[in-house]
């Protein structure tokens, strides 16, 4: 029977359940963080990106295309959002990477609040500094360490911190409309982003390999975008072109694994959700999906208070 520490739980927003998270892999990650020899041989399966990428190479051959189906089934996955039928698919990773019909992330009608980058499984926080930690399932990761520099702009801003799964859609978009400043990529190793890996393994965010993209936007100041990739994530991708970007446009997309976006805020711009803040404040992720309303520019919440 597994440790009740080890089940995953997470607060859904659209059915107003707490529910269990079905975890693909769950025995090999228990295996290589809790286990003496999986510990030993770590160095060799995250130090380097060559397991990654032979695995990446087998989910992008044909020969990986049975496991399509077994893991819709297993994980529940609703295909009717899909703008490509799964008999489809040529491996598992094209379905992995796969586009969505058109309006399967209805977006709300106000231009004025941010919207979530992607789906996922969401932990936000407040008050962050250079020096203090991002709590993430109980680890801590400073944030000059995430971006290996320092991050002078976002001392004492907010934080929200995105955990992809494999049943989850794997293309990320812009949260509002803004201008891309800076994009930069951070080289590190490829662990896993799994809960129990990160409660086992101290600052795995700040080793593994990421990209951020720097955002000037007129309604929530300056933005940092981060993908962080994961075992199994042989590449970070970026599709979109050009420097200006509208809301829910497409950023990119993660490869085969389970990956995290972080988004920081700069002090005093946002004001997050409550149920977010609520759930956040108890450790609990909350599920969300692409294009729904996750804050508001602090004056907007404000001005919505005083009207209440």
């Amino acid at each position: 029977m597994k440790s009740q520490t080890n089940r995953i739980e997470y607060f859904d927003r659209q059915t107003g359940a707490l529910c269990r998270e079905t975890v693909m892999g769950d025995a090999a990650v228990q295996w290589a963080y809790l286990s003496l020899s999986g510990k030993i041989c770590a160095p060799l399966l995250f130090g380097t990106s060559l397991p990654s990428r032979v695995l990446g190479w087998y989910f992008n051959s044909p020969l990986s295309k049975s496991k399509i189906q077994k893991t819709i089934s297993a994980l529940k996955i609703d295909t009717s959002e899909f703008a490509t039928p799964p008999d489809q698919f040529r491996s598992f990773n094209h379905f992995f990477i796969r586009k969505l019909k058109s309006g399967a992330r209805p977006i709300p009608a106000d231009e004025r609040c941010l919207l979530s980058p992607a789906d996922g499984r969401l932990l936000v926080y407040g008050n962050m500094q250079d020096e203090s930690p991002v709590h993430v399932k109980g680890v801590d990761s400073p944030l000059r360490h995430l971006f290996d520099t320092p991050i002078d702009n976002f001392n004492e801003g907010d934080a929200a911190v995105i955990r992809l799964c494999p049943a989850d859609y794997h293309r990320f978009h812009f949260p509002c409309d803004g201008r891309v400043t800076a994009q930069e990529s951070v080289k590190g190793q490829y662990h896993s982003v799994n809960p129990m890996a990160l409660r086992a393994r101290k600052r795995i965010f700040c080793r593994n390999k990421r990209a951020y993209a720097l955002i000037e936007t007129e309604k929530f100041g300056e933005i940092a975008f981060m993908e962080i990739g994961a075992f199994g994530v042989a590449g970070i991708h970026q599709t979109y072109t050009g420097t200006t970007v509208q809301r829910m446009q497409e950023k990119g997309y993660f490869d085969f694994g389970g990956s995290t976006i972080v988004l920081l805020f700069q002090k005093n711009r946002i004001t997050f959700d409550a149920d977010l803040l609520a759930n956040s404040a108890k450790g609990i992720e909350t599920l969300v999906k692409a294009g729904e309303q996750i804050a508001l520019p602090v004056e907007r919440r404000l001005v919505a208070a005083e009207m209440e």
